[in-house]
């Protein structure tokens, strides 16, 4: 049996019934070599939607950032030294990008809470607004390291400082 690596992500060789529970049941059973009508869609990029297309993999970002970057919020807020947190957490404190040289001035952790929802009317001009239910409401926090590039205020997420610093 020849081996090959298709977009649903699972090893051939054993059944595949019990790994697609999740779709609609009615398409036609899988050819030889799975070559079902929605085979021709590219994979879906959902790992990295921040990745430009061609990026290089060389060093891929990693796939838990969010809770690294979780972890280093709830580290920084309990953290008696500051300085020493962002240190240890490798943030640093000047680098250069291009021409300008940044000074990082401000660490700001923002709480966001979702409470409501707008659905656009047909037609796009105008919205709906409807309060979220409970289990709907969606709480989270933003990370913004503020650096000063001798003109204006850079906020960098994260992420964004990570790929810079490599």
């Amino acid at each position: 049996m020849r081996h090959h690596h298709h977009e649903h992500g699972h090893e051939d060789g054993h059944d595949h019934a019990h790994d697609h529970h999740h779709r609609d049941h009615t398409h036609p059973p899988h050819g030889p070599g799975h070559n079902h009508p929605h085979a021709q869609r590219a994979p879906v990029q959902w790992q990295t939607p921040h990745q430009p297309d061609g990026a290089t993999g060389a060093s891929s970002p990693e796939p838990d950032l969010d809770k690294v970057e979780a972890a280093f919020v709830d580290g920084f807020i309990a953290a008696p030294d500051p300085t020493s947190f962002l240190r240890l957490a490798r943030i640093p404190f000047e680098f250069t990008a291009g021409e300008s040289s940044l000074k990082l001035l401000r660490v700001e952790i923002d709480a966001l809470t979702d409470v409501g929802s707008l659905t656009p009317h047909l037609g796009g001009s105008t919205f709906r607004y409807d309060p979220l239910p409970t289990n709907f409401i969606s709480r989270r926090r933003r990370l913004r390291f503020v650096y000063f590039d001798g003109a204006s205020l850079r906020p960098l997420s994260y992420a964004e400082l990570r790929d810079i610093d490599r």
